[in-house]
C-alpha cells in the first residue's frame, strides 16, 4: 500500500486529517493478540482522563478520512443527532456512544489507528463496555489480524483472522449487493430486520469459530456462512452498511443511538433468504444549453432532440430523480455525468453538490462515473486520479466509475505484462479496496464471418450482422463512444479485474435507447469471463428483459435509466415481475 493522506471534510462538521503509511507489515504497538488470553484483558499504559457527554443526542465519530463517510453523517443527522469528530485519542474517552465506520483497506486503517494514538484509545473505551458501533472494516478491525495486505495485525480484541472470500466456491467476489441475515442473538439493533435485506460491499470477512461464537449475533451465506454482526454487551459491529440498507438500516442506527426507544414503527418484512439481484437506477448527468444540469438520456448515446433548436434532452433534475427512485425502491443510484467538465473534474461544483445533497436523504449505495483520471488544471497543477476520486468521495459516492482511463490502463497492461500502479483504476483501488471501483465498458458490435479472422474473442450472435455475419466480437470505445480502440470487451475485462476492478458495468452502444431488450450474448461473455460482479447495462424496454438476463446470464444486477425516467417501467414493476418468475429481489 502506497503512502496516501485522506482528508476528510464536511459542510456542518469539524475536519479531520490522518495521514496512512505503506508498512503494512508494521506490528501493533498498543496490543497484541494472545491467543489463549481472554479477548477483553488489555490494560492501557496510559493514563486518560475520562468525562462522558452529557447529552444523549450527541454521538462520537471515528472518521479516520478515507471513502464515503458523509452517509453516515447524513443517515445519523437524520435520526436527529448531533455528531462529534475524533480529533485525538482522548476524544474517543470522552464518547458517550461511538461509531466507527471502517472504510478501504485494513493496512492503511491500522495504521492511522497506530500512528495517531487511537488503537490504545478504542481498546480502552470498547474494554470498557461502552455503547460502539463498528461498521464494515470498523468490525473486521476487532478480529486479531487479516490477509488483507498481510497478514497486518488487528485490534486483537476477537479471535480470529479476517480472510478474503473464496471465489472459487463459484461466488463473485467483492460480495456486492443485498443479503439475508441469520440471526443468532436475540438483540435489540437486529429487532426490525426480521426477513429483510441489507447492503453488503466487501472482499474480506471474519469466520465463526469456537473461539468467537459467545461474540456473534448473526451470520451471512454467500460461499460459507461468515460473520456479519457482533455483540457483547454494549459492544456491537456490523459488517453489512446499515446508511446504505434503506429503512431497515437507519432502523439499526436508531436502535443503537436511542436503545430506549422501544418498538418502532413496524417495517414491512420481506421473504430474503439469499444475496439479491440488484435493480439499478441510473442518471445520466451534464449541463443543457442554458447551463442547468439535468438528466438527459441518450439513443445511442446520442443526448439530443432531433428538432429544430437540437436542445439537450431533459428529463429532471438529478437530486429529485435519485431521491424518488430510492422512494420507488432502487437498489442503488448511479451517476454518470458525460457534461464536458472532464478538463477540470474538480472544478465541477454542481455535480459534487447533486452528490452531497442527493446522500442527504437517498440511504441506498451511489455511484458516480465521468472524467476520473490524472489531470492538470488550467494553472499547470497537477491533480492525481486518486485525488479526484478522493472528492466524490468526501462528497457522498460510494463507488466511483472509471471509464475511458480504464481502456487505456488496460491496454498498456496487455501490451507490458506490468502492473506499474500508476493507472487511476490502481491507485483508487488500492486504497479505498476494489469493491469501490466500479469499471464502465462502452463497446459495440464488429461483425465477422470468421471468428479466427480477429485477435480478439469472438462470440456467435443471436440475431445474424447486416450481411449474414454469424460472430461478432465488441470493440471498446472511449470517449463516450466516440472513439473505439483496438481492444475487445472480453479482453478489456479480463485485464481490468486484474488491475483491481471490482465490478464491471457492462454498456452497449448498439442496444442503447433501443428498449429491445439487453444484449444476451454479450453480457454472458463477459459475465462467464470474470469472477467480479457485472452489472447489465442498455436496452431495457420491458419487464421481461429483466427477467431474461437475469436467467441467461451471470449478472448480478440490471441498469436502466430511460424507461424509468419517463415512468414507462416503474421499478417495483420490475421487482414484482422478477419476484412473481422466483428470482430473488430486494422488496
Amino acid at each position: 500500500m502506497e503512502a496516501a493522506t485522506f482528508t476528510s471534510t464536511t459542510a456542518s462538521s469539524s475536519t479531520t486529517s490522518f495521514s496512512s503509511f505503506s508498512s503494512a507489515s508494521q506490528s501493533l504497538r498498543f496490543l497484541r493478540y494472545k491467543p489463549n488470553a481472554k479477548p477483553l484483558n488489555y490494560k492501557s499504559s496510559r493514563t486518560f482522563s475520562v468525562r462522558a457527554s452529557a447529552d444523549d443526542s450527541v454521538v462520537t465519530l471515528l472518521d479516520y478520512g478515507a471513502g464515503n463517510v458523509r452517509s453516515l453523517r447524513n443517515a445519523i443527522k437524520y435520526l436527529g443527532f448531533d455528531i462529534i469528530d475524533v480529533q485525538t485519542p482522548e476524544d474517543i474517552l470522552k464518547a458517550k456512544q461511538l461509531i466507527f465506520p471502517g472504510v478501504g483497506a485494513f493496512a492503511p486503517a491500522m495504521d492511522v489507528l497506530n500512528n495517531k494514538g487511537m488503537a490504545e484509545a478504542l481498546c480502552t473505551y470498547i474494554e470498557q463496555d461502552r455503547p460502539f458501533l463498528g461498521i464494515c472494516l470498523g468490525l473486521q478491525l476487532l478480529f486479531e489480524s487479516s490477509e488483507e495486505n498481510g497478514p497486518v495485525k488487528g485490534l486483537g480484541l476477537i479471535p480470529g483472522v479476517v480472510g478474503r472470500f473464496d471465489s472459487s466456491k463459484g461466488i463473485r467476489v467483492p460480495h456486492i449487493g443485498w443479503n439475508a441475515l441469520e440471526i443468532a442473538k436475540d438483540i435489540q439493533i437486529l429487532d426490525d430486520i426480521g426477513k429483510s435485506h441489507v447492503y453488503f460491499v466487501h472482499s474480506y470477512r471474519a469466520m465463526p469459530s469456537d473461539q468467537n461464537r459467545e461474540w456473534i449475533s448473526s451470520t451471512c451465506n454467500y460461499g460459507d456462512n461468515f460473520i456479519a454482526s457482533i455483540q457483547r454487551g454494549n459492544v456491537h459491529a456490523v459488517q453489512f452498511h446499515p446508511e446504505k440498507s434503506g429503512d431497515v438500516g437507519l432502523s439499526v442506527l436508531r436502535r443503537f443511538l436511542n436503545p430506549k426507544s422501544g418498538k418502532t414503527q413496524k417495517l414491512v418484512q420481506g421473504n430474503a433468504s439469499k444475496l439479491a439481484k440488484r435493480v439499478i437506477a441510473c442518471l445520466d448527468v451534464r449541463t443543457n444549453d442554458k447551463g442547468d444540469l439535468v438528466v438527459t438520456k441518450g439513443d445511442q448515446y446520442d443526448v439530443r432532440e432531433h428538432t429544430k433548436e437540437n436542445e439537450v434532452r431533459n428529463l429532471g433534475k438529478p437530486v429529485d430523480l435519485a431521491g424518488q427512485y430510492y422512494k420507488d425502491g432502487a437498489d442503488e443510484v448511479s451517476f454518470l455525468n458525460i457534461t464536458a467538465f472532464r478538463d477540470f473534474p474538480l472544478g465541477d461544483l454542481p455535480m459534487l453538490q447533486v452528490l452531497r445533497y442527493a446522500s442527504e436523504n437517498v440511504f441506498v449505495p451511489l455511484t458516480v462515473g465521468g472524467g476520473i483520471r490524472d489531470f492538470k488544471d488550467g494553472n499547470g497543477r497537477y491533480y492525481s486520479s486518486l485525488e479526484v476520486a478522493s472528492e466524490y468521495f468526501r462528497s457522498g459516492a460510494d463507488k466511483i466509475s472509471i471509464g475511458s482511463d480504464a481502456v487505456y490502463a488496460a491496454e498498456e497492461y496487455l501490451k507490458s505484462g506490468v502492473k506499474t500502479g500508476k493507472s487511476s483504476l490502481e491507485q483508487i483501488s488500492r486504497v479505498y479496496g476494489n469493491q469501490a471501483v466500479v469499471v464502465s465498458i462502452d463497446p459495440r458490435r464488429v461483425y465477422v464471418k470468421d471468428p479466427k479472422a480477429v485477435e480478439f474473442k469472438t462470440v456467435k450472435v443471436r440475431n445474424p450482422g447486416p450481411n449474414g455475419e454469424e460472430y461478432a466480437w465488441y470493440q471498446c470505445t472511449v470517449s463516450g463512444g466516440r472513439e473505439g480502440r483496438p481492444i475487445g470487451a472480453y479482453e478489456l475485462a479480463k485485464a481490468v479485474e486484474e488491475l483491481g476492478a471490482g465490478e464491471i458495468l457492462l454498456n452497449c452502444i448498439d442496444c442503447d435507447g433501443q428498449g429491445k431488450g439487453f444484449d444476451i450474448d454479450l453480457i454472458k461473455l463477459i459475465s462467464d469471463a470474470v469472477s467480479i460482479p457485472v452489472i447489465a447495462s442498455s436496452g431495457a424496454g420491458a419487464v421481461e428483459h429483466f427477467t431474461e438476463v437475469f436467467r441467461e446470464t451471470n449478472a448480478s444486477a440490471a441498469l436502466a435509466a430511460g424507461i424509468f425516467h419517463r415512468k414507462e417501467v416503474p421499478i417495483q414493476a420490475v421487482k414484482e415481475h422478477l419476484s412473481k418468475e422466483g428470482i430473488e429481489v430486494r422488496m
